[in-house]
């Protein structure tokens, strides 16, 4: 028997059958976003006629440990459901819900660039900012599920303290992402570009997209420098679209590597090596743990 496995973004439903052979991708389909018969018939959809042991979700939302509920804004008809049990009551299954930086994280510590290392801090730098914890080889979720989200809370001051979506001034999330590097680059030489140009000219040696890139490392290098000290990780495996450029994650760990306690000559910031689907490797992980299998 097979678990089912989904990566559910706010534009395509990805699935996949894991088994003691590894995870075999099922397919895709939009996500019903206000629609939830709709959502939650696609998923039955997948898991019709399969002999399966249960079901492993990776939802690019927070997951509440306790209760269960999600709030996952981009999915306004999945938002504040018990996801685990509406899903569970239409497929007659058990079901596993976690959020999708957990699941990349634990991909990464079972599969990726953490395998044999203790701790594992997940970070993903892509639109904006994201964070899962492994702690010997188990994802922690902590209070209201938001263990690992390290970039959020006003850390950033000004000039560069923007707003930020949870509503909060100064986050980490405002300016390490992507969309955070082109308002700093807009912010020191009032140029709008996007961030794989901004990225593109550092490359090539552009003395305005040094200074954004240089400042931007600063900025987000001391507080996940500080989360690092706090929760002991081994290893940073990095994922989203900044990780795609090699020498920016080069540049930050550089940059952390002087600000962290434990000293080290090895990389500790790396990129992520799950780069294929690490939502469904996540979950079929998470599922062979709950599920068996």
């Amino acid at each position: 028997m097979m678990i089912l496995c989904f990566d559910i973004g706010g534009s395509r439903i990805k699935a996949a059958s894991a088994d003691a052979d590894g995870v075999h991708p099922l397919g895709d389909a939009p996500t019903p976003l206000t629609d939830f018969a709709a959502f939650l018939s696609v998923m039955a959809g997948f898991a019709r006629g399969r002999s399966l042991r249960g079901v492993a979700i990776s939802i690019a939302g927070v997951v509440d440990p306790e209760s269960g509920r999600i709030t996952v804004a981009n999915i306004p008809g999945a938002n504040q459901k018990v996801l685990r049990d509406e899903v569970a009551s239409a497929l007659d299954l058990p079901v596993l819900v976690l959020n999708d930086a957990d699941c990349f994280a634990l991909a990464e510590a079972r599969q990726g660039a953490g395998r044999g290392y203790r701790n594992v801090f997940g970070v993903i730098l892509g639109t904006g900012v994201g964070g899962g914890l492994v702690l010997d080889g188990r994802i922690v979720q902590g209070a209201g599920g938001f263990a690992g989200e390290w970039g959020h809370g006003p850390v950033v001051r000004a000039p560069y303290a923007f707003p930020c979506g949870c509503g909060q001034v100064g986050c980490v999330d405002a300016i390490g992402g992507a969309r955070g590097l082109e308002r700093l680059h807009f912010a020191l030489h009032q140029r709008d570009a996007p961030s794989t140009a901004i990225l593109g000219l550092w490359k090539a040696g552009d003395t305005q997209a040094a200074r954004t890139v240089d400042v931007w490392c600063d900025l987000i290098a001391g507080p996940l420098a500080m989360v690092l000290n706090v929760v002991g990780a081994s290893i940073v495996p990095v994922g989203g679209g900044l990780s795609n450029v090699p020498e920016l994650v080069a540049l930050l760990d550089h940059r952390v590597r002087s600000m962290v306690l434990r000293r080290d000559d090895q990389p500790l910031i790396v990129p992520a090596q799950c780069r294929v689907e690490p939502g469904l490797i996540g979950a079929a992980e998470a599922g062979r743990e709950a599920f068996g299998g």
